[in-house]
Protein backbone atom coordinates (compact mmCIF):
# COMPACT_ATOMS: atom_id res chain seq x y z
CA UNK A 1 0.00 0.00 0.00
CA UNK A 2 1.54 3.29 -1.15
CA UNK A 3 0.56 5.95 1.39
CA UNK A 4 1.93 8.78 -0.79
CA UNK A 5 -0.18 7.66 -3.76
CA UNK A 6 -3.26 7.30 -1.54
CA UNK A 7 -2.65 10.74 -0.04
CA UNK A 8 -2.30 12.37 -3.45
CA UNK A 9 -5.50 10.64 -4.55
CA UNK A 10 -7.41 11.89 -1.49
CA UNK A 11 -6.18 15.42 -2.18
CA UNK A 12 -7.07 15.21 -5.87
CA UNK A 13 -10.60 13.96 -5.17
CA UNK A 14 -11.14 16.51 -2.41
CA UNK A 15 -10.13 19.35 -4.74
CA UNK A 16 -12.31 17.91 -7.54
CA UNK A 17 -15.25 18.25 -5.15
CA UNK A 18 -14.26 21.84 -4.32
CA UNK A 19 -13.74 20.99 -0.66
CA UNK A 20 -11.09 22.30 1.71
CA UNK A 21 -9.28 20.14 4.23
CA UNK A 22 -11.38 21.86 6.89
CA UNK A 23 -14.60 20.95 5.05
CA UNK A 24 -13.68 17.27 4.96
CA UNK A 25 -12.42 17.35 8.55
CA UNK A 26 -15.71 18.82 9.75
CA UNK A 27 -17.75 16.16 7.95
CA UNK A 28 -15.60 13.40 9.48
CA UNK A 29 -15.33 15.02 12.91
CA UNK A 30 -11.53 15.03 12.77
CA UNK A 31 -9.00 17.86 12.63
CA UNK A 32 -7.78 19.43 9.43
CA UNK A 33 -4.30 18.34 10.56
CA UNK A 34 -5.47 14.72 10.24
CA UNK A 35 -6.58 15.39 6.66
CA UNK A 36 -3.21 17.02 5.96
CA UNK A 37 -1.37 13.97 7.34
CA UNK A 38 -3.42 11.68 5.09
CA UNK A 39 -2.76 13.83 2.03
CA UNK A 40 0.97 14.06 2.76
CA UNK A 41 1.20 10.29 3.07
CA UNK A 42 2.23 10.40 6.73
CA UNK A 43 -0.63 8.07 7.69
CA UNK A 44 -3.86 6.69 6.30
CA UNK A 45 -7.39 7.32 7.54
CA UNK A 46 -8.55 5.38 10.56
CA UNK A 47 -10.82 2.45 9.74
CA UNK A 48 -13.73 4.25 11.39
CA UNK A 49 -13.46 7.11 8.84
CA UNK A 50 -12.83 5.22 5.63
CA UNK A 51 -16.42 4.51 4.60
CA UNK A 52 -17.58 8.09 5.20
CA UNK A 53 -14.48 9.54 3.49
CA UNK A 54 -15.22 7.44 0.42
CA UNK A 55 -18.82 8.63 0.46
CA UNK A 56 -17.70 12.29 0.69
CA UNK A 57 -15.21 11.85 -2.17
CA UNK A 58 -17.58 9.66 -4.21
CA UNK A 59 -15.06 6.83 -4.53
CA UNK A 60 -15.01 3.18 -3.51
CA UNK A 61 -12.84 1.68 -0.80
CA UNK A 62 -10.95 -0.18 -3.56
CA UNK A 63 -10.29 3.16 -5.27
CA UNK A 64 -9.01 4.64 -2.02
CA UNK A 65 -6.53 1.88 -1.27
CA UNK A 66 -5.30 1.63 -4.85
CA UNK A 67 -4.84 5.39 -5.10
CA UNK A 68 -6.83 5.65 -8.32
CA UNK A 69 -10.30 5.01 -9.68
CA UNK A 70 -10.66 1.32 -10.51
CA UNK A 71 -12.74 0.47 -13.54
CA UNK A 72 -14.66 -2.66 -12.54
CA UNK A 73 -14.24 -4.07 -16.07
CA UNK A 74 -10.47 -3.86 -15.68
CA UNK A 75 -10.72 -5.31 -12.18
CA UNK A 76 -12.48 -8.44 -13.46
CA UNK A 77 -9.70 -9.05 -16.00
CA UNK A 78 -6.92 -8.99 -13.43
Amino acid sequence: MDQIKIGNFIQEKRKDKGLTQSDVAEKLNVTDRAISKWENGNCIPDASNIQELCKILNITINDLFSGCVIDMKDNEKS
